[in-house]
């Protein structure tokens, strides 16, 4: 004896199969390419700034790639940009504190806090940078301050 139902139940799982399958061989593929590009997107060098790589900007560039930049130059850019965002006090505190930190940043100390003071009178004026004076690297905030003054 035949039963109908067996029949019936073969013929319905097939295209609830055939669906699966497919899903089964298309899913993967799109998981990976979003995986892909949310990798690309994603700013790994912490700053919300940087420019993001994608895969258009793959060109190689003829310009010869950037030196190593020396510490002291980076410590030196670092706290002008300090300057300008909040004030020179706390670029020479920070100054004092790297200098303590990294003894070999104190043979450039006094060109950094010189620097300084130029920024802080371009920023300032002569009057307000003077406030922000402390005795970092033998006054050479203070001198910056006179010779950006005059």
């Amino acid at each position: 004896m035949k039963h109908s139902t067996t029949e019936a139940t073969r013929r319905s799982r097939g295209p609830a199969r055939r669906i699966g399958r497919s899903l089964a061989l298309v899913l993967p593929v799109l998981l990976v390419l979003s995986g892909t590009l949310a990798v690309t997107r994603v700013s790994w060098s912490g700053s919300p700034d940087s420019s993001m790589l994608t895969a258009a900007d793959t060109a190689v560039s003829d310009a010869k790639p950037a030196a190593p930049r020396a510490p002291h130059e980076v410590l030196r850019d670092k706290l002008l940009a300090e300057v300008q965002d909040k004030d020179p006090g706390v670029a020479l505190t920070h100054l004092q504190e790297a200098v303590n930190a990294r003894p070999s940043l104190a043979e450039h100390c006094t060109s950094i806090a010189r620097s300084l003071g130029h920024a802080a009178v371009r920023i300032y004026g002569s009057t307000r940078a003077q406030a922000f004076a402390r005795p970092v690297c033998d006054t050479s905030y203070a001198t910056g301050v006179v010779a950006a003054h005059g």
